[in-house]
């Protein structure tokens, strides 16, 4: 959330970065309401003093026997005037408070201008694409060859996008989440293990709402969301907190199943593990000083880049472009391994600063000494999510026999060198 008066004092700026954004907010509702509420609260400080004024003389008369039956009389009906408008004051601010929820984050100036995937900027590549004197094989063609993973069963059960992984496709899987875990305690952060499901508040906090409501599955009954990341529980376990400034930076890392509805997506490279509903990451999550955020972000950013190097996974890091970028973000990183059997990038990351935009929200502040409590600046990132680095794996290391290569890094965890049918 930006703060009212970021709004009121750069408003062409906040409107030019809701439309570089593609999102729609109500501007003229937030100044109408804002005067509303300063009128509301002009009034209420006036009848106030007149009746703080009203109870001394009140007083005076009761000292000097006088009567006061009409001073008290009249003090109860500016009492009364006073309620009806703290009430009209707090709907006010409640509807005030939901157009502001509406309103996106200002890009950072370095974000590119643009509105397609077109328009994001290529800054590093990292890896060659394997030559081979085969035509490599797309992974879903591997996977069932090898019976990794069963897309057909996981349909019966639950739905498409709802995969079976078996043998070693489920101990792929394993080995990836304790490599990426192992190597985020390698890199300072504290591992979380949250809750799956979260509330409502908790999805408002990370700004899931109201804006992606048509990409959680909502638990109706109990008016709980299923999880799109582990951002959200982890990023709220600091909400109305005030840090001290000394315990900055903190940095989680969590493994979680992710819970997406991919509304709209169908039909938009669906097939195999490149879009599912449900599928596993280890996200990693910060809360920092704000004049290091942006030094956060590229630290970030390398600690998720480390694991695709480990894997020896072909990569390119992208800037995102200003229309291509999320509600909450100030800037952001997509980071994409090639797909040898689909001949495609594929994004496994993506790396972001909200700045205070997320920590307004949540009220989580930091305080050093005697100094007024400020929002920290909160980033998060992939690190990394498994279906297309499974993907990737397989495609990049199949073999002409039909077999797949472990990496290296993955060894010790899988137990084999090699993936074979048994």
């Amino acid at each position: 959330m930006l703060e009212l008066k970021f709004i009121r004092e750069n408003l062409e700026l906040v409107k030019k970065a809701a439309k570089d954004k593609r999102f729609e907010a109500d501007f003229d509702a937030i100044i109408r309401l804002d005067d509303e509420r300063k009128s509301l609260i002009l009034k209420v400080e006036d009848l106030k003093a007149k009746r703080n004024k009203a109870t001394e003389e009140v007083a005076r008369r009761k000292k000097a026997k006088e009567n006061a039956d009409e001073l008290i009389a009249e003090m109860k009906k500016v009492g009364d005037d006073i309620k009806v408008l703290d009430e009209q004051l707090a709907q006010v601010e409640k509807n005030m408070n939901q157009v502001l929820l509406t309103v996106p984050n200002v890009p950072h100036p370095s974000v590119p201008d643009g509105s397609t995937p077109e328009d994001n900027q290529t800054i590093f590549t990292w890896g060659e694409a394997p030559k081979t004197d085969f035509e490599m094989k797309p992974h879903w063609d591997i996977t069932q060859n090898l019976d990794l993973i069963d897309f057909v069963t996981g349909a019966k059960i639950a739905g498409s996008g709802f995969p079976v992984y078996k043998g070693y496709g489920a101990q792929l899987q394993r080995a990836l989440i304790n490599f990426f875990l192992d190597q985020a305690a390698i890199n300072g952060y504290k591992e979380i293990q949250p809750p799956i499901v979260v509330n409502a508040d908790s999805a408002t906090g990370t700004g899931q709402l109201p804006d992606k409501e048509d990409q959680m599955y909502v638990v109706t009954r109990d008016e709980f969301y299923l999880i799109p990341t582990a951002e959200v529980p982890v990023t709220n376990i600091h909400r109305h907190s005030v840090l001290k400034a000394e315990q900055l930076p903190i940095k989680y890392a969590a493994y979680t199943p992710c819970f997406r509805r991919e509304a709209g997506s169908y039909g938009k490279d669906v097939r195999g593990l490149n879009r599912l509903h449900q599928f596993d990451k280890v996200e990693l999550v910060k809360f920092v000083h704000p004049g290091q955020s942006y030094d956060e972000l590229e630290s970030l950013r390398t600690d998720a880049e480390k694991l695709l190097q480990l894997l020896g996974l072909p990569y390119r890091v992208l800037l995102m472009c200003k229309g291509d970028m999320g509600f909450t973000q100030t800037k952001k990183y997509d980071l994409e391994v090639w797909s040898a059997g689909q001949k495609r990038w594929l994004e496994v990351s993506s790396c972001s600063n909200f700045e205070a935009f997320q920590a307004r929200r949540m009220n989580i502040k930091f305080k050093s000494g005697n100094e007024k409590p400020e929002y920290v600046h909160t980033l998060n990132g992939s690190g990394l999510a498994l279906p297309r680095i499974v993907a990737a794996i397989i495609e990049n290391y199949q073999t002409d026999e039909g077999t797949v290569l472990v990496p290296k890094v993955l060894r010790r965890y899988m137990g084999v060198d090699v993936i074979k049918s048994h």
